[in-house]
């Protein structure tokens, strides 16, 4: 359980003793000041305050008896009884309260006293009651909120390291079965027909020979570039569902395939003078 701090504790007795309730264990009150019932077992009734406009209750006579005890409660405990029940039930300042005389005796003497009626009450008229104190630590929140990040450490290196090893394991294997020897020493006297780019470029020699330098070499391509680069930001869907990204797969797939195809007709469907030919009949005219 947590500390309670002295001074909540002395508030809480003060105001326990002017509700008349009786103490808690803990409570910091002074005894000798204390008018509510301090021994345990003793029930004081409750006495509902005076309404409004109506005069103060009636002073509680002390038990017959003098000092003597009653049922079982000594005769100073119904004493202090009697009186705080005619301060809740609306006694002012210098009301007259019978008290009892010593034991063995009667009463001869009536005993003022100065009660203060208890004024500390919340909206509405609502009497406030300190139930415990709670320290800031064990109401604030120790779980962050979920978020859809990872790690680059294991969770993106350990693939990229993955993908990097199948990688050189596919060209050590290609490298080792497919032959793949150097050309001859150029003749300067001598062209090659056909004289073909690298199979990465032939797509583009594939386009010099329908259109003009200018737009097979810098137009066309650069429009492919420029689609390429603004599609992104037409397609903002974070999904990784082909369903849910349509667009994006079908420009990436135009793309590769107009790519793809011109590559294909320059390795394999040009032959002599770069015409087009049929390599099933003619031959394929090209080399790793």
């Amino acid at each position: 359980m947590a500390d309670i701090p002295d001074h909540l504790l002395k508030r809480s007795a003060e105001r326990r003793k002017a509700l008349g309730l009786p103490a808690k264990d803990g409570d910091a009150v002074d005894e000798a000041s204390s008018d509510a019932p301090a021994e345990a077992g003793v029930e004081v009734p409750a006495v509902e305050p005076a309404a409004p406009g109506e005069g103060p209750a009636p002073a509680v006579d002390p038990p017959a008896g003098g000092g003597e005890s009653k049922g079982g409660v000594p005769a100073h405990l119904l004493e202090r009884a009697a009186r705080r029940r005619a301060a809740l039930a609306g006694g002012e300042d210098g009301a007259a309260v019978p008290a009892a005389a010593g034991a063995g005796g009667t009463a001869t003497a009536t005993a003022t006293r100065t009660i203060a009626t208890p004024t500390a009450t919340g909206p509405g008229g609502h009497t406030q009651r300190l139930l415990t104190v709670v320290k800031s630590g064990s109401i604030q929140q120790t779980k962050a909120e979920a978020q859809d990040k990872v790690h680059t450490w294991p969770h993106l290196l350990v693939v990229e390291f993955a993908c990097v090893l199948a990688m050189m394991a596919t060209l050590l294997i290609f490298s080792a079965l497919v032959r793949a020897p150097l050309l001859s020493l150029a003749d300067v006297n001598q062209t090659p027909n056909p004289s073909k780019a690298p199979w990465y470029f032939l797509g583009l020699q594939e386009l010099l020979t329908m259109f003009h330098p200018m737009v097979a070499g810098v137009t066309i391509p650069g429009m492919g570039l420029f689609m390429l680069m603004v599609a992104p930001y037409v397609d903002k869907n974070p999904s990784h569902k082909p369903n849910d990204r349509k667009f994006m797969i079908s420009m990436f797939t135009i793309f590769l395939m107009f790519w793809a195809v011109l590559v294909i007709i320059g390795s394999f469907f040009r032959g002599t003078g770069f015409n087009f030919v049929f390599p099933w009949k003619d031959g394929i005219f090209f080399e790793l």
